[in-house]
């Protein structure tokens, strides 16, 4: 694919320019980045608050072409792309109308890997720390540990240091890059990093936030900026494998932002990827996800790389992953993908549920961890609804450096955190005498590990109880079945973030036979709710009608129950 640019404006016009070329489809761009142009030709005619001041939007472009050399290749200048002109320009440029602060808090840059992001960052952070307007700004390059942070950093220093002017007026340090005329500075920060209290960000810029698990980071830097009259945090990554973390709600926001379903002004949105109808083989898409495909990426040897990737299962998950920014599990024995994940978003009523017979199943931790019950029910429709909760001890939660967001999950109502250091497995017994109260329960499906004390006290009470044997002879049909209806787009959890948790750290092991058991992930990607719910649907599957319509799940959180 050959780009060819006609009747290219001056370069304070570009920014808009290409939000009109990309929405009169004379340039490739993704949905989402269509939108993002849309959106900004839309304020550009409305009587709003906000303005587009050009002059403020070339200004960073200007310096950056100026007088930052990308410290890589045999180039004597950064010129910038119409897209990048785009983004830039529309984070500086947009300002309220009597202010002139900016409007933009935050931008999410989303695309593939080579696409010269970590470059075009750099020299904008250079921009920030001197030509902003902001005494002491601090400048924050940022990602989940020290070593990617300082690839942002190192840039940002070479770029200075093979500048002529740049070098008189900047202070490039081991750990800082100061620029005393306005007592500024740019540092690198991580997840790891010993101190992160104190600081006072002007502006941050965050480097493959798919490795996030959590918003810890995030947080101290969006807690940090409140004393700056217009702070910017820019995110800026590819998509990854973490199918539970803040890169994924972003993406998610972005674009509910863009289909008009939430309203946000002050973020910026560029994801750039293959959309959701495209082929992946077909070469005219690829620039969807790789806006400087025939600049820093060249075409033949993406499409060599591809060819050869493609044959290698995990070489091509992760290719689609990187290079066509797809949220995949590059593991080929994942249970389910993100996209598969995402099509089952519905949500049912807890009230249709009313007076329906269910199945129970636990799992057991060892007294210790996260323990999980379910109660499954057989619909007439041929549906089955599945209503689940866990419970771990404080003192795990206390001690734990996993950045599980436990107490989120607990005031959402999908998790207890029991006050004890070990569980007590009295909550899980009351918790199903409780669903008892409303919807009987037909039979108790168990693991039999841990189980003995509850068991009993089960059939004591008067259920009937059985052991949901461990194998692959009883797991391997249920778990084939389950991934099927998943990939149909039928299984429905109430955007229950626990579940989604638990689902998403499912490994499947296959053995000689083709049979499958499942798995976690990692040591602290747990699998209980899962596991509990697949206790269930060995027994429940049979009871499900078997007609040419797919059976649907739905996972309804306990905060629904009723007292």
């Amino acid at each position: 694919m050959t780009i060819k640019i006609l009747n290219k404006p001056s370069p304070k016009l570009l920014t808009t320019w290409y939000a009109e070329q990309v929405v009169q489809e004379k340039m490739v761009a993704s949905e989402y980045v269509k939108k993002e142009c849309e959106r900004h030709l839309k304020y550009l005619k409305s009587d709003s608050n906000w303005v587009f001041d050009e002059e403020l939007a070339h200004r960073p472009i200007r310096f950056i072409e100026k007088f930052c050399k990308p410290s890589k290749g045999d180039f004597d200048s950064l010129i910038l792309q119409p897209w990048q002109h785009f983004i830039i320009g529309s984070l500086f440029g947009w300002v309220q109308k009597e202010t002139r602060i900016r409007r933009f808090k935050e931008g999410v840059i989303f695309m593939g890997r080579k696409n010269g992001k970590t470059t075009m960052n750099s020299g904008v952070s250079n921009y920030g720390v001197s030509q902003d307007g902001e005494n002491g700004a601090e400048v924050h390059l940022l990602a989940n540990v020290m070593k990617q942070a300082r690839i942002l950093f190192d840039e940002s220093k070479a770029m200075i240091q093979a500048s002529p002017k740049l070098n008189q007026n900047f202070r490039p340090l081991r750990d800082e890059i100061r620029y005393d005329k306005t007592f500024s500075k740019i540092m690198p920060q991580a997840s790891d990093s010993e101190k992160l209290d104190g600081l006072n960000t002007h502006m941050a810029i965050f480097d493959e936030i798919h490795e996030f698990k959590d918003y810890k980071l995030i947080n101290v830097i969006k807690n940090s900026r409140a004393a700056r009259k217009q702070p910017l945090i820019i995110y800026i990554t590819t998509a990854g494998t973490v199918l539970d973390g803040p890169l994924i709600d972003m993406v998610e926001a972005g674009r509910d932002v863009l289909d008009g379903a939430i309203e946000d002004e002050r973020t910026f949105y560029f994801l750039a990827s293959l959309d959701d109808s495209d082929d992946i083989n077909d070469p005219d898409n690829w620039i969807k996800a790789n806006p400087n495909l025939g600049v820093s990426i060249n075409l033949d040897e993406m499409k060599e790389e591809w060819n050869k990737a493609k044959r290698v299962p995990a070489e091509r998950s992760d290719f689609v992953t990187k290079r066509f920014n797809i949220f995949a599990n590059n593991d080929e024995m994942g249970f389910i993908d993100y996209d598969t994940l995402k099509k089952n978003n519905d949500v049912i009523s807890f009230d249709e549920l009313v007076g329906k017979p269910c199945t129970v199943g636990y799992d057991l931790s060892e007294t210790e961890d996260f323990t999980a019950a379910v109660a499954t029910f057989a619909l007439d429709d041929g549906r089955i609804a599945v209503f689940s909760h866990s419970w771990i001890p404080k003192k795990k939660v206390e001690l734990s450096n996993e950045r599980i967001p436990y107490r989120e999950w607990e005031e959402d109502g999908f998790l207890t955190i029991q006050d004890k250091s070990y569980i007590d497995y009295q909550d899980v017994f009351d918790w199903i005498v409780k669903i008892n109260k409303h919807h009987p329960v037909e039979k108790i499906c168990y693991d039999r590990a841990n189980a003995y004390k509850l068991n009993q006290e089960l059939k004591n009470y008067g259920f009937l109880t059985e052991e949901t044997r461990q194998g692959s002879l009883t797991l391997s049909p249920a778990l084939k079945d389950l991934k099927e209806m998943f990939l149909d787009g039928k299984v429905v959890f109430n955007n229950n973030p626990l579940m989604k948790w638990y689902i998403n750290n499912v490994h499947l092991k296959k053995d000689r036979n083709g049979n499958w058991l499942p798995s976690k992930q990692g040591r602290y990607r747990k699998i209980d709710g899962f596991a509990a719910l697949l206790n269930t649907y060995t027994d429940i599957m049979n009871k499900i009608v078997n007609d040419t319509s797919k059976s649907e799940i739905e996972f309804i959180s306990i905060k629904d129950l009723r007292s």
